[in-house]
């Protein structure tokens, strides 16, 4: 079972989502070095670093003898790679090609402008051509680019060029290479190994990014397990993930470092030569890289931090919850057996035991425990645990119960000590000595003066220890004394019962004349005492009746005045609103206090407040104040603007974007000012809350109202007013839910009514599923919260979100929908009365629904059964005739029974407008969407005809 999610996980981990997001959407290039290393190392084509006059990137075509059999796709290839490296801006300007030609033909100029003319994939500004240096060629050269220069087709200029001192006059001589009389160093094998370096490490920083956004994700959609097992799994889990991509950033960082340092070693080893744009971009590349893994590497710290955090708490919460259990249970046995301590002795051995077995009650850890665990809680609390909801019960509940114990215990050594104070005196009062004195020993001249003897010497003892009497005894511990005791303590007095012993036993001890008949005296009981009673008052319920009945008027009337007072001021209050906030708005005198997060938006501030208050001001109000004198037809004006009241709904939807609104511009010198010219103590957004308290506020004057008018005239129209009112609050509610839906790719208004709106715990079972998936779902529910449409059931993942530090407003992420056409529900499912079915076409799907309490459940059961049956009648009728046919035809197919049973089955159908066919083994009640079903042993009786039957 899953109880909470990590809804902060999830607001910290959009925290870290924008440093991802600027990670993955940069472009990795289409072609990577390592990918044409090959065609890289042939040399054919060089992008050396240097510049044109105005920034151009250079392009150098070195002689290469192999060029006119490099295969196309090489050559694309590797011109394709080499200006895709310039930056935007430098490519923009567009490419110098330098073709050095100086030792090769004619023909090989012209396949290398045929070449860079048909594939060159980058704006080209200028080409330059190192003509031939042999006389011949050269000659060659000047004819043929006179004769095919309009077929290469180029829309730039091609420059031939005699020598490198020509081509000076065009590039600077810092921007070319030795090779090209130049100064600028360069070296092809160092640029690749540079290159490769470079475009790993960018990969290595994005499949990273990658890879903490998948674990994040993980993370934030993470559920908390309810039990200290599963939680320190997930929570080791998580760690080993954690450490794990905690080393991959280390390793990225290291490489990245140790790139960075190397491109700077490189550039330092010239100081007098600034390094070209080529190598700065480079720099630039590979600090930017770093600077992004290193924010990526702290938000994620950060996002790690709250979560492992969580988990850290979770686990000390399932730790506290389950020694919560051991201790309660613990408690339970201990204040059982002091229960069980009732008895408070009948000697002063018993009652010295009984002190003995409390005080071990007393010492036994379970008392102790509960009073650390509870410090504990307390612990957690002040740390601020996210849990401390579930805690404090907890906390509270076994100092409930160590209280209780101790003031029980307490009771009880009161009472023992009393009883132990009793049976000493009884000892001393000589009561055990006559009670222990046999009237049949007693009758012999002997006996009788032995026992003489004993009382005499108890009276001489007595005497010197001063003892009370046992009335007084009696009097002071007769809640003490249990009923044994009492009828060892005479009425007497000490001194009149030891006489009476004294006499009688002074006559039995004087020598007898004839034997003498061993009599036993009748004993002495104690006066006889009524329990005192308090005679019940005559007429005590016609006084009531009278008092009621004489009051019956005025609370009405009372109640009458409150609504309307309220009314009043509750108008004046939104006339204040208006005058005071919305009509300032529109003034120019106040524009420039105007923040401007609320140009353009009054509307979502106040929503439609205008409209309520016109129809408070002009109409309700009024009526309300008819109905003074004459309260009972205040359900009648309820009833009468049941339509009108409906503007709320539209007024507490806008109310989410009203306080965030609010919440970015509530400080401003407009409010303040505004405030302060009406005099308001309470800001704008108190008195924006208004209409939403007013609306929850009449159904409970209505209440009051028909609690002073049963069974009077108008009692029908307040209670008829009483549901209109409730039911328009929970539309109210319910709408407010239904905007926070998302993701439902429909239109919601077109589902019809929301009937009903609630969370669950929803198991689900497919046929077509797994059986793993069956087995898991029965054990492990999920928490949906369901919206009941007239045509649709959705379920939905409810979300708690916070926003800006404020309060959590719930959004609900769509899962599921059912169509009420093709649902049916089971009642009542075997083994939890709160849980019912709903189940899809022919219980292809069940879903197993458990509600909160067994109320929910039944309004839930009710409301859908009302759309089931809305069904059935709307399609009765017309289809019945056709579907009776194919109705038995299924019955057929279905039934097992006897083929005289099948055809009795289908004759009591056809002549009853109902459908039999067997059932399992259990009765219960259940419905679809063509009516509902009864079984009744042995067979399944459909109360239907208007759909295909679902057995």
């Amino acid at each position: 079972i899953w109880l909470w999610r990590l809804s902060d996980d999830e607001v910290g981990f959009r925290a870290l989502i924008p440093q991802l997001n600027e990670i993955m959407q940069q472009e990795i290039r289409p072609l990577l070095a390592k990918d044409i290393i090959e065609q890289l190392k042939r040399q054919f084509a060089l992008l050396s670093g240097g510049r044109g006059k105005d920034g151009a990137p250079i392009i150098t075509f070195p002689e290469y003898a192999g060029f006119s059999d490099l295969p196309d796709e090489d050559f694309l290839n590797v011109v394709t790679y080499l200006t895709s490296i310039p930056s935007l801006d430098a490519a923009s300007i567009g490419f110098i090609i330098i073709i050095d030609r100086r030792r090769d033909k004619w023909s090989s100029v012209r396949t290398s402008l045929a070449r860079i003319a048909g594939a060159f994939p980058g704006n080209l500004q200028l080409v330059l051509v190192l003509r031939p240096s042999r006389f011949i060629q050269r000659a060659i050269a000047d004819i043929g680019i006179r004769l095919h220069r309009d077929d290469f087709k180029m829309k730039v200029p091609i420059i031939m060029l005699n020598s490198v001192s020509d081509l000076h006059g065009y590039i600077d001589k810092a921007q070319l290479t030795c090779e090209l009389g130049g100064n600028l160093e360069y070296c092809h094998k160092q640029w690749i190994s540079l290159r490769t370096a470079i475009e790993n490490f960018a990969v290595t920083v994005k499949s990273t990014a990658q890879k903490l956004q998948k674990f994040g994700t993980d993370l934030a959609e993470t559920e908390l397990p309810n039990d200290v097992r599963c939680t320190k799994d997930l929570l080791a889990a998580h760690n080993e993930k954690h450490d794990k991509l905690k080393e991959e950033l280390k390793q990225a960082m290291k490489e990245g470092t140790t790139l960075l340092s190397c491109i700077k070693e490189q550039a330092n080893k010239n100081p007098n030569n600034k390094s070209n744009p080529d190598e700065a971009e480079n720099l630039t590349t590979v600090e930017r890289l770093l600077a992004q893994l290193d924010e990526t590497e702290n938000a994620f710290e950060q996002f790690w931090s709250k979560h492992h955090l969580k988990l850290e708490q979770c686990l000390q919460l399932r730790h506290f919850e389950q020694d919560f259990r051991e201790v309660k249970v613990s408690l339970d046995s201990l204040m059982a057996t002091q229960a069980a301590l009732s008895d408070i002795g009948d000697c002063v051995t018993r009652v010295e035991q009984l002190l003995k077995d409390l005080r071990a009650l007393e010492e036994k850890e379970s008392l102790e425990k509960a009073q650390l665990h509870a410090l504990h809680g307390d612990q957690l609390i002040q740390s601020n645990h996210y849990a401390v909801d579930s805690i404090r019960p907890k906390c509270v509940e076994l100092r409930r119960i160590y209280d209780n114990f101790t003031n029980e215990a307490k009771k009880k050594y009161d009472i023992l000590a009393k009883s132990h104070e009793i049976h000493k005196l009884m000892d001393k009062s000589g009561v055990y000595l006559l009670a222990s004195q046999a009237v049949d020993k007693c009758q012999s001249q002997e006996g009788a003066e032995a026992a003489l003897q004993d009382i005499e010497r108890f009276l001489e003892t007595a005497k010197e220890h001063q003892l009370s009497s046992l009335k007084d005894l009696y009097n002071q511990y007769e809640i003490v004394l249990t009923q044994e005791v009492k009828v060892r303590l005479p009425g007497d007095s000490e001194p009149e019962m030891f006489e009476k012993r004294h006499v009688s036993l002074k006559r039995l001890s004087a020598k007898q004349t004839r034997p003498v008949q061993p009599v036993a005296p009748r004993p002495e009981s104690s006066p006889k005492r009524s329990s005192p009673r308090t005679p019940r008052t005559a007429g005590h319920g016609e006084s009531e009746n009278q008092r009621v009945n004489g009051l019956n008027i005025l609370p009405s009337r009372h109640i009458m005045n409150e609504l309307i007072e309220t009314e009043r001021l509750y108008v004046e209050e939104l006339q204040s609103i208006i005058e005071g906030y919305a009509t300032e708005l529109d003034k120019a005198e106040s524009s420039h206090l105007v923040p401007a997060a609320l140009q353009d938006k009054k509307e979502v501030l106040f929503g439609n407040l205008p409209e309520i208050y016109e129809f408070h001001n002009r109409t309700f109000l009024k009526e309300l104040e008819n109905c003074a004198e004459n309260p009972e037809l205040v359900g009648t004006c309820f009833l009468k603007r049941k339509e009108d009241l409906q503007v709320y709904e539209k007024y507490c939807q806008n109310k989410p974007r009203s306080e965030s609104l609010w919440r970015q511009c509530g400080d401003s010198a407009f409010f303040q000012e505004c405030q302060k010219k009406l005099d308001h103590k309470l800001s704008l957004d108190a008195y924006l809350l208004k209409p939403v308290q007013r609306i929850t506020k009449y159904q409970l004057l209505l209440k009051e109202m028909l609690k002073c008018s049963k069974n009077s005239e108008g009692t029908a129209e307040l209670e008829e007013a009483l549901a209109t009112m409730l039911d328009i609050v929970k539309s109210v509610n319910d709408s407010m839910h239904q905007i926070a839906i998302t993701g439902f790719e429909g239109n919601l208004y077109e589902l019809g009514k929301l009937l009903m709106q609630g969370s669950f715990n929803v198991w689900t079972e497919h046929k077509k599923g797994h059986s793993k998936v069956k087995d898991l779902a029965r054990f492990k529910p999920m928490q949906r919260h369901l919206f009941l449409y007239s045509k649709m059931l959705l379920f939905c993942k409810k979300r708690e979100e916070t926003s800006d530090g404020h309060e959590k407003s719930p959004s609900y992420s769509f899962k599921h929908s059912l169509k009420m056409s093709a649902v049916g529900i089971t009642e009542n499912v075997k083994g939890d009365l709160k849980k019912f079915e709903v189940w899809y076409n022919g219980r292809e799907e069940v879903y197993i629904i458990q509600a909160s309490s067994m109320d929910v459940k039944n309004m839930w059961v009710s409301e859908i059964r009302k759309v089931l049956t809305g069904q059935l009648e709307a399609c009765r009728g017309t289809r019945a005739p056709r579907v009776l046919k194919q109705r038995i035809g299924l019955i057929r197919s279905k039934c097992r029974g006897s083929s005289s049973m099948l055809e009795k089955s289908i004759r009591s159908a056809t002549r009853r407008r109902v459908c039999l066919s067997v059932c399992g083994q259990h009765r219960a009640r259940m419905m679809c969407g063509l009516g509902y079903f009864q079984r009744r042993e042995p067979f399944f009786v459909c109360h239907s005809f208007s759909g295909k039957i679902l057995i």
